[in-house]
């Protein structure tokens, strides 16, 4: 599974990277902002997105709508800092089909991609 991370943070990326690895994923693309990330998305077509909110250029929000427009169906989890329920409602509207708080655990964001992945899945059905 090829996985887009998109954060203006190069430690969190690493972060992310290394929570992937432990995870078993390999295949990491990675992107500083909303531009570079839907250059790299159209380029790379990844199965997955971890999107910060909070970017230069492009912020997360921003970008999920323009990839939502490309394609609708791509599973797209928001890592963010922005924990309050009308950012999340608002990037469930957006279109992303999962949430994180940052700092998370391994464990936590194992979790979500599992349960993203399954319910597309389930979806395609």
């Amino acid at each position: 599974m090829k996985i887009l991370l998109v954060d203006d943070s190069r430690t969190i990326r690493n972060i992310q990277k290394n929570v992937l690895k432990k995870l078993g994923h390999t295949d990491l693309v990675e992107a500083e902002d909303g531009v570079v990330a839907l250059a790299k998305f159209q380029e790379e077509n990844p199965d997955l997105l971890l999107i910060d909110w909070n970017m230069p250029n492009m912020d997360g929000i921003t970008l999920i709508r323009k990839i939502r427009e490309i394609d609708k169906e791509v599973p797209m989890i928001m890592c963010t800092t922005e924990a309050e329920k009308s950012r999340v409602l608002e990037a469930i509207k957006a279109g992303v089909n999962n949430y994180i708080v940052k700092p998370f655990t391994v464990e936590s964001l194992g979790e979500k991609i599992t349960q993203t992945m399954s319910k597309i899945a389930a979806a395609a059905g």
